[in-house]
């Protein structure tokens, strides 16, 4: 059988080296509500292949909403691809 434009069983699935997620540590230096990220000059995170830097990521509303800067935190992230995306933070 022939698959259709719209049929999703011929729709090739991306791979699972697409989706990396890990967990890290740092204090969070921006929160932006009006934009749903959080800067966080973090350590090392090993889970995704990351070295220690300062970046911004992009988060729900929820995890924006419990940011403070200046708080030291343990966070997890998932990367997409060239996004990321804090999923979590808990204090340290």
């Amino acid at each position: 059988r022939s698959a259709a434009a719209g049929d999703m069983a011929a729709t090739p699935m991306a791979p699972a080296e697409a989706v990396k997620s890990g967990a890290g540590s740092g204090v969070i230096t921006k929160v932006d509500a009006a934009t749903g990220s959080v800067t966080i000059d973090h350590g090392p995170i090993p889970g995704v292949g990351w070295p220690a830097m300062t970046m911004s990521f992009k988060a729900a509303p929820a995890v924006v909403a419990k940011a403070r800067v200046g708080e030291r935190i343990q966070f997890d992230v998932t990367v997409r691809g060239r996004e990321s995306e804090v999923t979590a933070i808990r204090p340290q």
